[in-house]
């Protein structure tokens, strides 16, 4: 038996034929790698945009404590003025001073009020450390033991945190 020869046009057409498939073949390699990039791409903006929310999160937070921070602050510094006001107030004779101090005070608490700060009397509730610091006990007719019978000094909150405890006598 003998072979035949093959035609030359068909070892031009196979030749075309596996270049062809060579050529497909690096265009599905270079489209492989393409979409690798891409995916890593987007991966990495995706990871870019989550550490800049948390990172937005985070500055809102920090900067919301710092205004709560100074609010307390400025409340604590403010608390002793309201105290010496009032007192002034007490041991004032009625004249024109006096109102004048009288309405300074209430300006003076109008501002803490609208600030969040809360003052608070505790006379007649049952002492809790948290809330009150008690400066001395004495017996008390008709009070439970552990009952503030009398308020020396009313407490100051801001927020549920205290500013300063209210100064209490405590019943025995």
């Amino acid at each position: 038996m003998s072979e035949k020869p093959i035609p030359e046009e068909a070892v031009v057409e196979e030749t075309e034929t596996e270049a062809a498939a060579e050529a497909v073949s690096e265009d599905l390699d270079e489209l492989t790698a393409t979409k690798q990039e891409r995916d890593s791409y987007l991966e990495l903006a995706q990871r870019t945009k989550a550490d800049f929310d948390n990172y937005r999160k985070r500055v809102a937070k920090e900067a919301g404590d710092a205004v709560a921070r100074g609010r307390a602050e400025l409340a604590r510094e403010l608390i002793p003025v309201v105290d010496n006001l009032e007192r002034a107030v007490d041991s004032a004779a009625d004249d024109a001073l006096s109102k004048g101090v009288v309405l300074v005070l209430e300006e003076l608490r109008s501002v803490l009020q609208r600030a969040g700060v809360e003052a608070y009397d505790p006379a007649g509730e049952r002492f809790d450390p948290a809330w009150h610091e008690a400066l001395s006990t004495k017996p008390a007719e008709g009070a439970e033991p552990g009952t503030v019978v009398e308020t020396l000094e009313r407490g100051y909150r801001l927020d549920g945190q205290v500013l300063r405890p209210a100064r209490v006598v405590v019943s025995e």
